[in-house]
């Protein structure tokens, strides 16, 4: 394990993500979510691909013995990836991020409804708390009042809608790597977004210009480069030591959004965000904590000599 050098990676793959939202956000006037999706998961599968050929992995990326779970993963994060980019052409970047940190609480009350994991007090405290924040952060977009807040409350709803498919993609996931491969995996999702995206085709697809085109086919190919970067860190690090490196996609949203966007953040989105990061942070500091319990069981229960 090189601690460093996962966490390293982690970071990089945190801007490279936030880069790639920026691309989708610049053409989001023009280019509507479905095609967005189709680019972005269509470009990334030949970065995926020639990084299964030079680790080795491609005929097990290729392998699957579960293609059902793959198709309803596809389907779940595919529509997550339609929402998040959708709300994208109505809220500031930072705020898009902000919200999207709901996924990972979300994630600890699905698994707890949908696989029967035990969830214990502190963290249905902690949960609370990140859903507080997220309130926090929406309350300005939900309040009723002009056209403009009616587009933003449009927004939120449907980036809202994004972290909870996310979330729901997350379960998913779980159940997966019981029988699939990480290459699997990043793979089959990949490929299912790009064949569930061209469904959106007779939705007002249109023919982008040239900047247009070279900004979607960058966004897929950083989104591939993101995803061999994300999966490298958790090769490199425990997931308890990179995992909280996902909160520092905040800076990047709110140097991006100030510097390309001209969005200046409100007190009341930094307050909600910092609520949801502090919340995120406890819940992965007691999955630690209970798996090294676990991992003390395990060896205190394994014969000796």
């Amino acid at each position: 394990m090189r601690p460093l050098v996962g966490i390293s990676l982690k970071i990089a793959s945190v801007m490279v993500f936030i880069v790639m939202a920026s691309l989708i956000k610049a053409v989001s006037d023009t280019v509507p979510p479905g095609q967005a999706v189709f680019f972005r998961s269509f470009f990334a599968i030949p970065v995926i691909v020639v990084w299964l050929i030079y680790r080795h992995e491609l005929a097990r990326g290729l392998r699957t013995a579960n293609p059902i779970g793959h198709f309803w993963r596809g389907v779940v994060g595919t529509t997550a990836m339609g929402l998040t980019f959708a709300g994208l052409g109505f809220l500031p970047l930072p705020e898009v991020t902000a919200i999207g940190y709901a996924a990972p609480l979300l994630t600890v009350i699905f698994a707890a409804m949908f696989l029967g994991e035990q969830v214990r007090a502190f963290r249905i405290t902690a949960v609370g708390l990140g859903i507080v924040g997220v309130m926090i952060v929406l309350s300005p977009r939900l309040t009723v009042g002009t056209e403009m807040n009616h587009s933003e409350a449009l927004g939120a709803l449907l980036v809202l809608g994004g972290a909870v498919f996310a979330a729901l993609a997350q379960v998913f996931v779980r159940k997966l790597v019981h029988t699939e491969g990480t290459a699997s995996i990043v793979f089959w999702f990949s490929s299912t977004a790009s064949l569930l995206a061209l469904l959106t085709l007779p939705y007002g697809w249109v023919f982008p210009d040239t900047l247009t085109l070279a900004l979607l086919i960058l966004a897929g190919l950083l989104g591939g480069v993101g995803q061999i970067l994300l999966t490298s860190s958790y090769r490199e690090a425990d997931a308890s030591v990179v995992a909280p490196f996902d909160y520092i996609s905040i800076l990047f949203a709110l140097l991006i959004g100030y510097t390309v966007f001209d969005e200046v953040p409100t007190l009341t989105m930094l307050a909600g965000a910092a609520l949801v990061v502090v919340a995120g942070v406890l819940i992965i500091w007691r999955e630690r904590k209970l798996g090294l319990e676990r991992a003390r069981q395990r060896k205190a229960m394994t014969p000796q000599g």
